[in-house]
């Protein structure tokens, strides 16, 4: 920042040669435009036959007067007939008959005369049915239009007609030409001689001071500029920015023209405006032989223009490393330590432009002192190549060099990763930390001497720009080996942090338009029926809220509906309109019975943004287990585990499929029979890829957060949804939140740090531990997709009800069905019993009696088990005294790792399974 701030993306010289290809394609419009005039019906007789008669009727017409007769554009007839002779130059088109017309040649070599021609004939020159060369029919106006057009003797005896009545070939038009600068421009040889025969003031000038040799050398004319030079016309004549001839030659790579000026002789260090060579305009557009040329015709490389830059800068500013590599020959005694006015050396144009293989032979040719060379800026060449961010492996090339220092301070204390930071270079950033860049190194204004300079680091630097992708990154970083807690930045710092990921004035006035643009595409491809307003529902009441919003349960259209309004602000960097546009999105494609249902979403006022679901009456899986701490049999938590894992596999499988991303038992909805709905969409998004880049960072709750996602990879896959899912299945299996001793970010970087997962201990079945194993595998490729997973849990599912059906034959057939749910089911009932819907048909000792017979062998192994486990081990309350600021457990804990007591055993069995 400070006097940083001022550092141009280009130099001068390269917006005034911008400015001037900008200024010859205005001329060369304003040329076409006179060779293209059309308005041919409100010519006079004399103007009409110079553009399509013959010889014989202009004599007829001619007279002392009319000869100097000029149209609406101040074009006289000799421009007019210039134009005729469009496509007709060299003496290509000759007379020919009828039958031997090549029609396809003519329009392809004239397509702006058959559009000039507008006048009547007769009607008896129409022929039907003419066919060119190949065969084609040609139709008869096009035929008309072909016989009207001139021959290159009718042309040449119509303009020496002018010339002997007295016309002047020097008479420019409106537009700025000369019926010599038309030709030339056209290239007709005939026709330029024929002027010159005439014309005594070769070199007058036309739009932007151009001569008719400085056209023909735009137009890369080879025998027009032969005969305009050998007539004596002037080869270092300058035009409007006093380029010559040869300048223009080689700024628009004509080499044969280029050959010609050279062999009369021209000086081929002559200089612009600016001063600026041919070799400069040359190297600049990457026109090898003409380089050559100039070389051998004793071109110097070290001079410069007035910006200071020589062939070399101009070349390696657009890449070309053969020209490079031709310059850098020794014969030419170049020298790569030459500087411009900006100190740039031309490593520092090519790391700035981020051309890795010019870089590296400025290298090999200038030696290594070249990388601590500083420019005006106090950059060297790492600085150009992390401001520039063109190259990421030109980058590493410099960062492995001797000289190289990755922490270089500029005089005010800028280091290449404030570069990269301020020009918003994520990859790059992240190779500089990599390689031991510094965030802690401040840079400050060198130009305030008398106040006090204020420190600036790399964060502060992406911050004021508005990169808060890079400024979170930075905050969170952390290098390995320095700190043996696996602490993570904020994550794990409670509230002490004197930094929140705010986003910036400018990240946030981004994001605001963004959200802009996302509601509109979302009210414009959202089908009407589903665009709702707060007034329709009715009976509004507050079941929950959120980081996001509130949660309310209302009616529409006779339905009970779950109605989720979202806060229009930012928090934390993340916006809830960002989320909102996400989730109705999601919501809006899907339907599934897996799949909480979408009714319609209020998109129309933002002070009332909502999504209009379902309501599902059973509450959460969380709020069910941990908070209710209700009964659930085990045949109804495999059925809620299937039922997920349904959800899942539709949502993975769709033809554009959508990763959750947040998957816990607070996004899952039990409905009063016990069945699950897969909920919550706003941190879902559709995945072009199985394994997709560019992936929000930590995006969920941390609890249940895969490894991947949590060490701030942007690379992950929809397996990440796989991990989660198998904590949940722990979680309802075990009725016991996932490391519930820890806090939930301790919890995510012991899962992603030290490779820690939940307690397996004896009372699972073998086959439930293997299936949580694959779930949560570190390795996400080696987890298993929800179809293998539904099948596993329907084999458990069965099992369990063969082990059911063999211990309780006697129990009453009414009561078959409580197996579906002993308490859950009653979630709706209002004043909260446990008692199902038809337990008023019997006692309860029955109940009592039928509810122990439903219990399985595995239930009764999990109870010894864990009281085994808990009589060895510290309990939850125990373990939470000790935990320390970070939410680690100090001391020698099981860090809820399988129990040694069971490990020996669990191992042989996993093994033989």
């Amino acid at each position: 920042m400070g006097n940083y701030k001022s550092r141009p993306k280009s130099s001068c010289s390269r917006e005034l040669l911008q400015k001037i290809l900008e200024n010859y394609a205005l001329l060369e419009e304003k040329l076409q435009e006179d060779l293209h005039w059309e308005d041919v019906e409100d010519c006079t007789d004399t103007q009409r036959i110079c553009c399509d008669g013959t010889t014989d009727q202009l004599v007829n017409l001619l007279s002392s007067e009319n000869y100097v007769e000029r149209i609406d554009n101040d074009m006289t007839l000799m421009h007019l007939c210039c134009l005729s002779s469009v496509g007709v130059k060299n003496g290509e088109a000759e007379e020919k008959k009828d039958n031997e017309v090549d029609i396809r040649k003519v329009i392809s070599q004239a397509p702006c005369f058959l559009q000039l021609m507008r006048s009547s004939c007769d009607k008896s020159h129409q022929k039907v049915g003419v066919q060119d060369n190949e065969g084609n029919k040609v139709e008869p106006d096009a035929y008309r239009q072909y016989m009207k057009m001139h021959t290159s003797k009718e042309i040449k005896d119509q303009i020496r007609l002018l010339l002997q009545k007295g016309a002047d070939p020097s008479i420019i038009s409106i537009n700025g030409f000369s019926p010599l600068h038309l030709a030339s421009y056209k290239g007709d040889v005939d026709l330029v001689r024929l002027f010159l025969e005439k014309c005594n003031y070769l070199d007058h000038t036309g739009a932007g001071s151009l001569t008719a040799l400085h056209i023909s050398c735009l137009a890369g004319h080879l025998e027009v500029t032969q005969a305009l030079a050998q007539r004596g016309a002037n080869i270092e004549a300058r035009d409007a920015v006093s380029f010559s001839p040869l300048h223009i030659a080689c700024l628009f790579g004509n080499e044969s023209v280029v050959e010609y000026l050279l062999s009369r002789g021209v000086d081929v260090n002559i200089a612009g405006s600016v001063g600026d060579r041919p070799l400069h305009l040359a190297a600049t557009y990457g026109y090898y032989k003409i380089v050559q040329m100039l070389l051998k015709k004793g071109a110097k490389v070290r001079l410069q223009d007035e910006e200071g830059n020589t062939a070399l800068h101009c070349c390696v500013g657009n890449g070309h490393f053969g020209i490079l590599n031709l310059l850098l020959q020794p014969q030419y005694r170049t020298d790569a330590h030459v500087t411009n006015v900006y100190h740039d050396t031309p490593l520092h144009v090519a790391c700035y432009q981020g051309w890795f293989e010019c870089a590296k032979a400025l290298l090999t040719y200038g030696g290594s002192s070249l990388l601590l060379k500083e420019n005006l800026w106090g950059e060297t060449a790492l600085h150009a190549a992390c401001t520039g961010g063109q190259c990421i492996d030109l980058v590493d090339y410099l960062l492995t060099q001797d000289a190289t220092f990755v922490n270089y301070q500029s005089p005010d204390g800028h280091t290449p990763l404030h570069s990269a930071c301020y020009h918003g270079h994520t990859r790059i950033v992240q190779l500089l930390l990599s390689h031991g860049a510094d965030i802690n190194l401040t840079a400050h204004d060198r130009f305030f001497i008398y106040e006090k300079k204020e420190e600036q680091t790399p964060l502060m630097w992406a911050y004021d720009r508005g990169h808060d992708d890079i400024a979170n990154f930075l905050k969170h970083f952390r290098r390995p080996g320095l700190c043996e807690d696996y602490a993570r930045g904020d994550y794990l710092s409670g509230f002490d942090t004197s930094y929140f990921p705010i986003p910036s004035p400018i990240g946030k006035l981004r994001t605001m338009i963004q959200e802009k643009i996302d509601v509109l595409h979302l009210r414009s491809v959202l089908p009407p029926d589903l665009h709702l307003s707060l007034s329709e529902i009715e009976n509004l009441e507050n079941i929950g809220s959120g980081s996001f919003g509130k949660v309310y349960k209302g009616k529409y259209n006779d339905k009970i509906v779950a109605v989720k309004r979202y806060r229009a602000n930012m928090s934390y960097g993340k916006s809830d309109v960002e989320m909102f546009c996400r989730e109705v999105s999601v919501l809006g494609s899907l339907d599934s019975p897996y799949i909480v249902k979408f009714v319609g979403a209020c998109l129309h006022d933002p002070s009332q943004f909502a999504i209009v679901t379902e309501f599902v009456p059973g509450g959460s899986l969380f709020s069910t287990l941990h908070e209710q701490k209700r009964s659930i049999d085990t045949i109804t938590r495999f059925n809620i585990a299937i039922d997920v894992a349904k959800g899942m596999h539709y949502l993975h499988t769709l033809p554009q499929p959508i990763i959750h991303r947040d998957l816990n038992s607070h996004n899952i909805l039990l409905n009063n029979e016990c069945h699950a709905r897969v909920a919550d969409f706003g941190e879902s998004r559709f995945v072009r890829n199985i394994c997709e880049e560019n992936m929000t960072k930590q995006p969920g709750n941390l609890r249940w957060m895969a490894p991947e996602v949590f060490t701030q990879c942007t690379r992950y896959s929809i397996k990440a949804d796989v991990f989660s899912f198998g904590l949940c299945l722990w979680e309802l299996l075990a009725s016991e939140l996932p490391f519930a001793h820890l806090k939930p970010a301790a919890a995510a970087a012991d899962m992603a740090y030290k490779h820690s997962r939940p307690p397996l201990d004896l009372a699972f079945p073998v086959e439930v531990s293997v299936l949580l194993e694959k779930a949560w595998h570190k390795v996400p490729e080696e987890r298993p997709d929800f179809s293998q997973i539904i099948e596993d849990l329907e084999t458990l599912c069965k099992s369990q009800k063969y082990t059911l059906q063999d211990g309780s034959d006697h129990l009453h057939p009414h009561h078959h069905h409580l197996h579906a749910c002993c308490s859950t089911c009653s979630a709706g009932s209002p004043t909260g019993s446990t008692t199902p819907p038809d337990a008023s048909q019997h006692t309860n000792s029955e109940l009592s009696g039928h509810v122990t017979a439903l219990r399985t062998r595995w239930e009764q192994e999990a109870s010894r088990g864990q009281t085994a486990f808990k009589s060895s081990h510290p309990t939850i309350e125990e373990l939470r005294s000790r935990m320390n600021n970070n939410g680690y457990v100090e001391g020698n804990t099981y860090q809820y790792r399988i129990a040694p007591v069971f490990s020996k055993h669990r191992k042989s069995l996993l093994q033989n399974y």
